[in-house]
């Protein structure tokens, strides 16, 4: 059964949540075991897996801190869903290989993610 915009909405909103903890295990436990994790420029590429997802989560939580996640739009297809948002926080690492100097730091985030069972 395909889920309903609402539980596309709790289930990303439980991610980003996650993701403001630096809670690794929680944001992996959002992704499915086999899960495709691919951002865009990184450069490993797309990866399988939560073991696979892992390593990037580990440097980005060491590279940004304070975040905040501002939803902007969604929009909801059958079993997916688009999520344009807004991060805010500051850049104790080298965020995207740069150097964050603890700078304040924001940028636009595009999450496509779909849902199985």
């Amino acid at each position: 059964m395909a889920l309903t915009p609402a539980q596309m909405d709790e289930k990303i909103d439980q991610h980003f949540d996650f993701e403001a903890r630096d809670d690794i295990e929680g944001v992996l436990a959002t992704l499915a075991p086999d899960a495709e994790h691919d951002i865009v420029g990184y450069p490993t590429g797309p990866t399988r897996g939560r073991d696979g997802a892992r390593a990037f989560y580990e440097g980005l939580f060491n590279d940004l801190s304070e975040s905040a996640v501002e939803t902007r739009r969604r929009l909801y297809g059958d079993g997916f869903i688009v999520d344009e948002s807004l991060w805010r926080g500051r850049a104790p690492g080298t965020p995207f290989g740069l150097e964050g100097r603890n700078r304040p730091l924001e940028f636009r985030l595009l999450h496509v993610v779909e849902f199985a069972d």
